[in-house]
């Protein structure tokens, strides 16, 4: 993991009462070292969430893989994921974990969620196999009892949205406490809508690590059926409000 930000001083270090793990983007099959772009294009995100949450002590760290691949069967990323995951517990004991990533990092995220510490999953824009006839389905039984957010750009030519509305839609028949947001005419960056993304993703943590209320267009989200829940628009000017 690298460096801590966030979270109330004390002694040595920052006193934890919640966890992220920012998950960055990486490659199919590569055993070269991570790209630092991919560290880079990550940073908004752990300094938007470590800024809102600090007054509730939340510590964002960077988990940073091995390798740049995902790599077939290895899975590097989500091992990755999890091995951070043991970490924090080792670090800060017995606090709530949310695993936030984009594209391979969100897929980390989701696979990844089966830790025992991990109560959030955000992931981004994930990146997800085809469908193959016959192949075995991308696994969502780890997501169970999980508070779990997908967002995805309509216009995403990297990793498909449909695909990962699929996964949303296998996953909510075992756990409802899931919701999916498309972000209509972005693509896989999401940097039209950098700042209502970047403003849904600490709604969404900091009301599923510490008792926050959800916004209006989280709660409904979480509470609709199929597809509605899982294709939910993110409005123009969402979190306007926290400019001020």
């Amino acid at each position: 993991m690298g460096r801590p930000y966030g979270g109330r001083r004390g002694g040595a270090g920052p006193l934890a009462a919640g966890v992220v793990l920012i998950l960055p983007d990486g490659d199919r099959e590569s055993p070269r070292r991570p790209s630092a772009l991919s560290l880079a294009r990550a940073l908004p995100l752990g300094r938007a969430l470590a800024r809102a949450g600090r007054q509730d002590g939340l510590v964002v760290h960077t988990v940073h893989y091995r390798t740049r691949g995902w790599n077939g069967e290895a899975a590097q990323h989500a091992a990755d994921a999890s091995w951070a995951a043991d970490e924090v517990v080792r670090r800060y004991g017995d606090v709530p974990i949310c695993l936030a990533g984009h594209g391979f990092g969100g897929r980390a995220a989701l696979r990844a969620a089966d830790h025992p510490a991990v109560s959030t999953v955000l992931a981004m824009a994930p990146w997800l196999p085809d469908e193959q006839p016959g192949a075995e389905a991308e696994p969502v039984k780890q997501l169970v009892g999980k508070q779990v957010l997908v967002v995805h750009g309509t216009n995403d030519a990297r990793t498909s949205p449909e695909l990962s509305y699929r996964l949303a839609e296998r996953v909510k028949k075992v756990n409802r406490n899931i919701c999916r947001f498309e972000v209509h005419t972005d693509g896989n960056a999401l940097r039209q809508h950098h700042f209502e993304v970047l403003a849904l993703a600490t709604d969404f943590v900091l009301g599923s690590l510490f008792p926050h209320p959800y916004s209006r267009p989280v709660t409904d989200a979480l509470a609709a059926p199929p597809p509605l829940g899982l294709r939910m628009p993110l409005a123009a000017g969402f979190g306007k409000s926290l400019r001020q």
